[in-house]
């Protein structure tokens, strides 16, 4: 018995815990990782990424409104409207450093894409609108600027009975700006039996039918049928989930271009990125704890020195540093009740109105203040405990204070270049002792 007991202690001993296994967690858990620290990712469940577009945004607007083409050259004038921003924190030239390192980091891990921080590009949206962004999957359909793709003739092949995409609101969008779209339905025996059950009829459920080479094979032989003079080949974001090579193979066997377009909730894009991160964590030593939630922590002075999780019950987690990306309100890393916003797991210090009021515009299109409500940190990203820094306790992602993902958009980029520093923090902190 006491031999098992000490057992278990030995294996919940790391160098840094990582609470969260969404886009912020999963990049310093990596990244620490690649440097030789034993790392655990605890993870709830289902993150952001299960819910992206395929692109990351980086900055499209400052906090007054303006528009951002250029998100590097913005960056002073940011700093000056928003000190507490995240990147205001960061400062222009590391600012820099670490957007060059994403856009390396997301190749280097087996994630492609398109773009740069020096200007911004534009993305087609779910509803067919163009959306300036900074980084693209590369296989998404993408735009030249805001009024104009490459391509004048497009085919959109749909699957019949899949309500997630709305083709038409897409084909009238790109006519405004001069491409002319044709509209195709696909079905056979293996997507009719699916779309019995309309909740079925969702992207992962019919990206799961074409990972089957025989379900891909007649999609390609359906498009082939009808793609006609069109010049590339556009599809609802519905292949690839398992499969890396299901778009290669479709180009190939088509002999057209094809692109892939977002499409509403849960997002197979995101999700490929998820797995594919949460792949590479795991090749570089990581240990990724699926299913668990964090209940409390102990402190010693200003360290933290053991995390308890529920299906862990009375055995610790114990790590030199810790590292909190548990997200904003929708996965529950910020708590809303009707007197406050809180951090359930440390108690940190948030920063939040005391007037309820405040925290909402009855204009639902105007920025909504609650989205800047977060976990205060100094300058290094360390959260703060009644106005004091938890020495070995980083916060990164979004349940940082000081931003408006949505308005701003800056969500992605926040996370990314968040968990970069935060990584490089404890790995320069690591190299002193």
């Amino acid at each position: 018995m006491r031999a098992n007991i000490i057992f278990k202690r030995i294996i919940m001993k790391f160098d840094t815990i990582i609470i969260g296994g969404g886009l912020s967690g999963l990049i310093s858990g990596i990244q620490l990782s690649k440097q030789g620290q034993r790392c655990v990712i605890i993870s709830s469940g289902q993150s952001a990424l299960h819910f992206s577009s395929g692109s990351f945004d980086l900055l499209n607007a400052l906090p007054d409104g303006k528009s951002v083409n250029k998100p590097l050259e913005a960056i002073g004038e940011l700093i000056e409207q928003a000190p507490a921003h995240p990147y205001a924190k960061l400062g222009t030239s590391k600012f820099a450093q670490l957007t060059a390192e994403a856009e390396t980091f997301l190749q280097d891990t087996g994630i492609p894409t398109k773009g740069k921080a020096e200007q911004n590009h534009y993305r087609v949206t779910p509803m067919g609108t163009l959306k300036p962004t900074w980084l693209t999957l590369e296989d998404h359909l993408q735009g030249e600027n805001a009024n104009r793709i490459q391509w004048k003739k497009v085919g959109i092949f749909n699957v019949t009975g899949f309500l997630d995409f709305y083709t038409q609101f897409i084909v009238d969008e790109l006519a405004k700006i001069g491409t002319t779209c044709t509209t195709h339905l696909i079905n056979f025996p293996a997507l009719e039996r699916l779309r019995k059950n309309p909740t079925e009829m969702r992207s992962v459920n019919i990206a799961r039918v074409f990972d089957n080479q025989d379900n891909l094979n007649e999609l390609v032989r359906q498009i082939k049928a009808e793609r006609g003079d069109c010049e590339i080949i556009a599809l609802p974001a519905i292949v690839g989930l398992s499969r890396k090579d299901a778009l290669a193979y479709l180009q190939k066997e088509i002999g057209k271009p094809v692109y892939l377009l977002p499409t509403l909730p849960p997002s197979v894009p995101g999700i490929q990125v998820q797995q594919q991160l949460r792949a590479r964590f795991q090749e570089a030593g990581g240990v990724f704890m699926l299913g668990d939630i964090v209940l409390r922590a102990e402190k010693e002075g200003d360290r933290i020195t053991r995390v308890y999780t529920n299906n862990h019950g009375d055995i610790p987690f114990t790590g030199k540093n810790v590292i909190l990306a548990t997200g904003s309100y929708f996965s529950q890393g910020l708590i809303a009740d009707p007197e406050r916003v809180y951090e359930p797991i440390f108690n940190l210090d948030i920063t939040y109105s005391r007037n309820r009021e405040q925290w909402y515009s009855r204009d639902a299109f105007e920025a909504q203040p609650y989205q800047t409500f977060g976990v205060k940190t100094d300058k290094d990203f360390r959260g703060l405990q009644n106005g004091k820094p938890i020495e070995n306790l980083y916060v990164s992602g979004a349940i940082l204070e000081g931003f408006n993902a949505i308005k701003e958009g800056c969500g992605a980029g926040v996370s990314i270049l968040s968990a970069l520093y935060v990584a490089d923090r404890i790995s320069s902190k690591q190299e002193m002792l």
